[in-house]
């Protein structure tokens, strides 16, 4: 796989559209089947976090406090990734707040998301759930920190996205696992996924 980035925002709620801000973002930059590159920090918008959000995360309005801005973090973050493709665990929650983020920070940077979810549902359809707990378990993966920590389920996503690529080549004998195919992967029914993969070279 080319080189991507594997994003994860800790946030005060469900949706930027509802006024929830980011509260830590964690990204690991997997490149030749390894992790080579990390960033990771709290970001403070001046929003509050619930209670229940901190009993969640661990994240508390007191840690915040001396946190840096998040047009700050966002700003070196952006320049962290560049142009290159991401990939989030549910995909549609990050995507919003790194756009709504970016558009705070008044940062115009565009990037291509794939979702590890939705194609880990086509690749192990036999997981009890797909949430990324689950996944850990399932596939017997490394269980890196704390879940609901944005650099621990960053890393845990990278080593999902890495044994996803290795059961596609093992299972088709597919050479390489482009980003693109990931993305090809999520929209694809599952009726059709086979097919999809076996016309892979």
């Amino acid at each position: 796989m080319e080189q991507v980035a594997i994003i994860d925002f800790e946030t005060t709620g469900l949706s930027p559209n509802q006024g929830a801000r980011a509260t830590e973002i964690g990204v690991v930059i997997l490149s030749s089947g390894k992790i080579v590159d990390r960033f990771q920090s709290l970001m403070n918008s001046g929003a509050y976090v619930a209670a229940e959000i901190t009993a969640l995360t661990g994240i508390s309005n007191q840690m915040l406090r001396n946190a840096p801005s998040a047009d700050k973090v966002m700003r070196e973050v952006s320049k962290f990734v560049g142009n290159t493709p991401l990939i989030a665990h549910n995909a549609s929650f990050d995507e919003k707040f790194w756009n709504a983020e970016l558009l705070e920070a008044n940062i115009r940077q565009k990037n291509v998301f794939a979702c590890s979810m939705l194609v880990a549902r086509r690749i192990f359809p036999n997981s009890p759930t797909h949430k990324l707990a689950d996944l850990v378990r399932f596939a017997k993966l490394p269980q890196v920190g704390n879940f609901h920590r944005a650099m621990a389920d960053a890393e845990m996503t990278a080593h999902l996205v890495l044994k996803i690529e290795e059961t596609i080549c093992k299972t088709y004998a597919t050479k390489v696992v482009t980003h693109q195919l990931l993305r090809n992967i999520q929209t694809t029914t599952k009726a059709n996924v086979h097919r999809l993969l076996e016309e892979q070279d």
